[in-house]
């Protein structure tokens, strides 16, 4: 290519060392006035070998300077600034760590830019900043995953546009140069996708900026409760969402609502108790129902009735709550977990007893109250029961502190021991989702790996096991249209993983949470927000939003 109205470098002609360029200048060797040591000069012209900073003590009217196999960790803010006249910069054959913004400052008269098989690492997104002039740009053959987005802005006379040989992460930080390529008027040499997979190999100017997913839900804080929690379990009755909480340390069973006026959420006491563990809603025959486990009796009205007492809301969303009756007396001694699901017609609720000698058992809805319908198993220390569907038939997960979990099927009316599950001992939680006809079960241990159960016919079998030691929550829930599984943490950040196809979790985000016990989702109008209870410290509301990785 003709640089500069036909100037060049020149080699090394005859007579004594002297150096002719295409102008026919004469050369001054390096270590003379205006020429540093390693580089050779004439009038306007000067290149340079080797280095780990650049050449000071150039001519300052220079208009062309080559440099070859500089090494440096930073081209700094100025750089050139004492030659101020350059029309032609040649940096190629070495190693440019990060060019700074402004690195080009003062050069208003450059029209090339040669920036070729350096290694270059990264350019700040104004590292081209004042070079109003430039007409030709190569970035060809360096160590590029991505350009930050605006590196082209100002530069108005570009008229070619060289980036082969880069190896280019084509994932969503480069979107916006898919965009700049696709419409750019300057003819662009923009090479391949070094990656990911999906776009490995593919030219530039083939892919579109809509070829990348770049919009990613994300949960960020939303508002902290000053108050720790326990259990949070999400419901809905005629139209109205609703989180129950319960809250052991002050003795109090809470109900989430919006407050419209100020555009956040509250959490009223709605009923006092014993240091309750589960304050469990459920809708029925249009009312709502709130079952509290405590670990002490006879709080709140309770009437030293035990640890279980039914409440009923008098009329509507709003009203108060009155007891309607205490559950369980001489069956249940330490209630630790409640479920509730509708089995044959017929409401049921099972409660899983921790105690050495208490039992679990499944009560029945018998129009006026819950009745005792049917004994688990006595004396295991049961930590949890989770009601779910196998093969078209209503199953039971009961997990211990001292066996595997147990595998229940519903026959006769009642539930009958099916199987248990294998390998996985001190099992502390069970919660099951569906996908695609198959039945999955997150299995939270404190001590081991959390699993992922799939139902295979006579017995759940692993399909992948996730690092989680310090957790007693691994749960499956729905929101704002997506699927997750949270995974609680008591020593570290809690994590958000993204439910994929086949059942496997692929890792989202951390979440800050602190000692999480129950992640709960509730949504108001087109606004989505997770409710994660804290045992230590204040209850968190995280809100579900998209964020463009694109941007």
């Amino acid at each position: 290519m003709e640089q500069n109205g036909g100037k060049g470098v020149g080699g090394e002609g005859e007579g004594g060392g002297v150096l002719v360029f295409g102008g026919g200048s004469p050369l001054r060797l390096g270590g003379g006035p205006g020429c540093p040591r390693g580089c050779e000069c004439d009038r306007e012209s000067a290149f340079c070998r080797g280095g780990a900073e650049l050449p000071r003590g150039l001519p300052p009217r220079l208009a062309t300077l080559s440099l070859l196999r500089f090494h440096l960790e930073v081209v700094a803010e100025g750089s050139f600034r004492e030659t101020p006249a350059l029309q032609l910069l040649l940096v190629t054959a070495g190693r440019l760590g990060t060019i700074k913004n402004g690195a080009f400052a003062g050069l208003a008269l450059l029209e090339y830019l040669f920036l070729e098989d350096n290694e270059v690492g990264a350019l700040e997104a104004k590292a081209l900043r004042g070079l109003r002039g430039l007409r030709y740009l190569s970035l060809a053959n360096n160590g590029l995953e991505t350009l930050p987005r605006g590196l082209f802005d100002g530069l108005e006379m570009l008229t070619q546009l060289d980036l082969r040989g880069n190896p280019f992460e084509c994932s969503c930080p480069l979107r916006w140069l898919l965009a700049w390529v696709a419409t750019a008027s300057p003819p662009v040499a923009a090479g391949r996708c070094r990656g990911p997979p999906p776009h490995q190999g593919t030219p530039l100017a083939q892919l579109q900026p809509r070829h990348l997913q770049c919009l990613r839900p994300e949960l960020q804080p939303f508002q902290s409760l000053p108050f720790s929690s326990l259990a949070a379990e999400p419901f809905a009755l005629g139209g109205h969402p609703g989180v129950a909480l319960a809250q052991p340390f002050a003795g109090a069973c809470a109900l989430l609502e919006w407050d419209q006026l100020a555009g956040r959420f509250r959490a009223p006491t709605i009923i006092n108790g014993s240091s309750p563990v589960a304050c469990h809603p459920v809708p029925l025959a249009g009312s709502l129902l709130l079952v509290v486990a405590q670990l002490g009796g006879g709080g709140g009205g309770g009437g030293g009735l035990g640890g279980l007492c039914v409440w009923r809301r008098a009329g509507g969303p709003g009203g108060r709550f009155v007891r309607l009756q205490g559950l369980g007396r001489g069956l249940v001694r330490r209630p630790h977990a409640v479920a509730s699901a509708r089995l044959g017609g017929h409401w049921f609720l099972g409660v899983a007893d921790s105690s050495k000698g208490g039992t679990s058992t499944l009560f029945r809805w018998g129009g006026r109250g819950f009745y005792p319908h049917q004994a688990l198993r006595p004396w295991h220390r049961d930590t949890h029961l989770e009601f779910l569907e196998l093969a078209g038939r209503p199953a039971l997960v009961l997990c211990s502190g001292t066996r595997r979990p147990l595998v229940y099927r519903w026959s006769g009316g009642a539930f009958a021991p099916h199987t248990d599950i294998p390998h996985v001992p001190d099992v502390y939680a069970a919660k099951h989702f569906r996908l695609r006809g198959h039945v999955f079960l997150c299995l939270t241990r404190f001590l081991g790996d959390a699993k992922v159960m799939r139902w295979e016919g006579s017995m759940f079998r692993e399909v992948q096991q996730v690092p989680a030691r310090g957790s007693l929550v691994f749960q499956p829930l729905t929101l704002g249209g997506h699927r997750y599984v949270l995974l609680g943490n008591d020593y570290g950040p809690s994590r958000v993983y993204r439910l994929g196809p086949g059942g496997h979790l692929e890792l989202l985000q951390d979440l800050l949470a602190p000692s999480p016990r129950a992640f709960a989702p509730i949504s108001w109008g087109h606004r989505h927000f997770l409710v994660a209870s804290s045992f230590k410290g204040a209850t968190q509301i995280y809100q579900h939003v998209t964020v463009d990785l694109g941007a």
